[in-house]
């Protein structure tokens, strides 16, 4: 509880920008008065600490905010996709919101990419190279297994 309550409090500490804007530079007196604000507004006996109660209503009111903003949002997106306005989502209106998939590549690119001896065929050499390439970049110790630790490393996750 208290992990959570952290973590929704450092999120409100950054500044509000725009939903899509770069978070602007905070300085660390202003960090240190926006804590400290927060302190004194969770702490409503102004005893210097902050008991569990205490703890316990921040959290629900901090919750109760978090839901209000989903709830608005998620009533923005249905009126959005409500694109006949009769209050009901009906299939149509609700898969026009699936987005659009896009391959990264064309088939000309990636036979151009793959086909090394430029024949405008691929062989399965010419297929299977650059995939052993990658599997081999992610075999870290070189034993000819790639373990799920190597695969998160190889893939630049912790």
């Amino acid at each position: 509880m208290v992990r959570n309550l952290l973590l929704l409090s450092t999120a409100a500490l950054l500044p509000a920008t725009a939903a899509h804007a770069q978070p602007k530079p905070v300085s660390r007196g202003d960090f240190v008065k926006t804590v400290d604000a927060r302190f004194n507004a969770m702490d409503t006996n102004h005893d210097g600490s902050v008991g569990k109660q205490e703890m316990t209503a921040e959290l629900q009111r901090e919750m109760g905010q978090a839901n209000a903003r989903i709830a608005q949002q998620l009533e923005a997106k249905f009126r959005q996709l409500d694109t006949n306005k009769d209050g009901q989502l009906s299939l149509r209106e609700f898969m026009a919101a699936q987005p659009s998939l896009r391959a990264s590549e064309n088939p000309d690119q990636m036979m151009q990419r793959l086909d090394t001896n430029h024949d405008g065929k691929l062989t399965a050499d010419e297929f299977r190279n650059p995939e052993m390439a990658k599997f081999n970049r992610a075999d870290l110790n070189h034993d000819g297994v790639v373990t799920p630790d190597e695969a998160r490393r190889a893939a630049g996750q912790k």
